[in-house]
């Protein structure tokens, strides 16, 4: 009985031991947050590539809302004179309203498309270098963790480093003009 006795504390012993080696070997978990829409938006290349995008895209949008003027007019003009067209005049102009409506719908679409394409691009480029910086700040500040703002449901105001990553990504990947 004193053999199992002394076994027992000596078990608890080397236990303890254990226990506070491995409590003394894990440091506290250093976290930060950030918001990456937050950060995504600030940053300057997103924004001259939202200027470009206008640039490119703005002459074809306007084109297509005279388009839409054209189709208007034409519908009112359709509305507004049924007494004064006969019937073959009224047919061929709802034809040509129709047809002019399919082609704006068209075009609408294509530039749509387009313009879709042309940012999910420019978003997986930023989003993948946004990235590299998170993980070059998270390093910098000795962070064990970085979660979206958007996963957290509470952190502290000290603990978002979303204004240290934008300002490291537009260092680390300036705007070309």
């Amino acid at each position: 009985m004193a053999f199992s006795r002394l076994m027992m504390v000596g078990a608890t012993a080397a236990l303890l031991v254990g226990l506070s080696a491995t409590a003394v070997a894990q440091a506290p978990l250093k976290v930060g947050v950030v918001s990456l829409q937050k950060a995504l938006e600030g940053t300057a290349e997103l924004k001259q590539a939202e200027i470009d995008l206008r640039a490119k895209f703005g002459p074809r949008q306007d084109q297509l809302a005279e388009v839409e003027k054209e189709v208007a007019k034409m519908q009112q003009d359709y509305s507004g004179n049924q007494g004064k067209y006969n019937e073959s005049a009224l047919a061929e102009l709802g034809q040509r309203i129709q047809r002019r409506q399919l082609q704006l719908q068209r075009n609408s679409q294509a530039l749509q498309d387009e313009v879709n394409r042309d940012r999910q691009d420019v978003l997986q480029r930023i989003g993948k270098n946004l990235q590299d910086v998170i993980k070059k700040v998270a390093d910098e500040k000795g962070l064990d963790l970085v979660v979206d703002s958007t996963a957290a449901l509470f952190s502290k105001p000290a603990m978002d480093i979303s204004a240290d990553v934008t300002a490291a990504y537009d260092k680390a990947f300036p705007v070309k003009k």
